[in-house]
């Protein structure tokens, strides 16, 4: 399953600025941050919950930011 992480992506550049300085909030490398965005690791549990501290993400909104599934164009 393929998720779409742009929603994400405008709430870190908005409160963070940058990933790098986001990836370093929540205690991982912008590498690591930047696989998780692109789909190719997937975002542990304490990662998110990290995440949410860090942007203020409520409980009732994670799924909008983290499990959102990309539309396939056919």
């Amino acid at each position: 399953m393929a998720y779409d992480y742009s929603k994400l992506d405008g709430l870190i550049t908005e409160k963070c600025k940058t990933r790098a300085a986001f990836a370093e909030q929540i205690g991982r490398s912008e590498r690591s941050v930047s696989l998780k965005m692109n789909g190719k690791v997937e975002w542990s549990q304490n990662e998110i919950t990290r995440a949410c501290e860090v942007l203020g993400i409520k409980p009732d909104e994670i799924s909008a930011y983290f499990f959102n599934l990309k539309v396939q164009d056919n």
